[in-house]
């Protein structure tokens, strides 16, 4: 008579973790203690006007008159929130944003090919020139695209004087459209080197066996590149229009120097700083602050829930 020891299949939803051994487990002990300090620094460096921020923003508080202090609550908000100027710097601000992201990520997207794509001699001084922009301060460079633009100094509308609407006394900051072109414009060449980095490092982590396996079964480039290329650099594009995203929605630099938010060109960041050190303002500047660190981190997080991509599981 023979007997079967039966098995019971393990509950679903728990797999079976596997042991950490005692390398891993002093890696992680070396990586704390090696980065630790910094992250401690760091988070009390960032935190501590962020909640300064928090707390201000609750109180009707005015520099100029730092006795008449009162506790008002969520009143700043709605104020803020119900001010049209609020609104158009909003919508100015995400305007700039959606389209210096998707135009630097499709032109670093053709960079990082034909950086990828280079002969090994040449790579090196192929991308240190495209990196180029990204090494000037950003300072610097709008300054430099305004004096180009500035009808005074400028010399685009000599070189551009036989395009219809482009003359010699045309005025590149005197209307919203051509200073908002001028101010996206500067931004995407400032910036499209640094997406063009995380893409190309995108482009190496593409296994080069799929592009051969499915160049045998004769797709062609555009259906490697839709089926094959862009899906095993998803990581990479999600990390590019996040940081892109995040830091295209804080832009004041370019701004401020090219317009100081004339003509409709002002945005969040430029709507803080006025409020706060101009009108000296600081409960209401405050507000504004805390709905652009919102905002900020709605985008991160939206961008990160419709890329769908696990980094944590990821390689490279």
């Amino acid at each position: 008579m023979s007997t079967t020891v039966e098995q019971r299949p393990a509950h679903k939803g728990k797999e079976a973790k596997a042991p950490v051994s005692d390398r891993t487990r002093g890696e992680r002990r070396l990586g704390w203690m090696l980065a630790g300090p910094a992250f401690v620094v760091m988070l009390l460096v960032t935190m501590y006007p962020i909640v300064q921020a928090l707390w201000d923003s609750l109180y009707s508080y005015r520099l100029t008159a730092p006795d008449d202090r009162s506790f008002v609550f969520l009143q700043n908000y709605m104020t803020v929130l119900g001010d049209p100027v609020f609104l158009s710097a909003l919508l100015v601000t995400l305007f700039i944003t959606v389209v210096t992201v998707a135009v630097e990520l499709v032109i670093g997207f053709a960079l990082a090919l034909v950086m990828n794509s280079v002969l090994k001699t040449f790579r090196g001084v192929v991308r240190t020139a495209i990196l180029v922009p990204y090494g000037i301060i950003t300072v610097v460079s709008a300054f430099a695209w305004f004096y180009a633009f500035d009808i005074n100094t400028g010399y685009v509308n000599t070189w551009f004087e036989w395009l219809p609407i482009i003359g010699p006394d045309f005025n590149w900051f005197g209307q919203q459209w051509s200073a908002l072109f001028v101010i996206m414009a500067s931004e995407i060449w400032k910036t499209t080197p640094f997406i063009s980095l995380l893409l190309l490092a995108g482009l190496a982590q593409v296994p080069g066996e799929l592009n051969e396996a499915a160049k045998v079964d004769g797709a062609g480039w555009w259906q490697r590149m839709y089926k094959v290329t862009l899906p095993s650099m998803k990581a990479a594009i999600m990390v590019a229009v996040v940081f892109r995203a995040l830091d295209a929605f804080r832009i004041f630099d370019n701004v401020f120097i090219m317009t100081n938010g004339q003509y409709g060109t002002e945005t969040l960041s430029l709507l803080a700083y006025r409020t706060s050190i101009t009108r000296l303002e600081i409960g209401l500047g405050s507000a504004v602050s805390v709905i652009l660190f919102l905002c900020v981190l709605l985008i991160a997080f939206v961008a990160i829930k419709v890329f769908k991509v696990d980094l944590a599981g990821g390689k490279g």
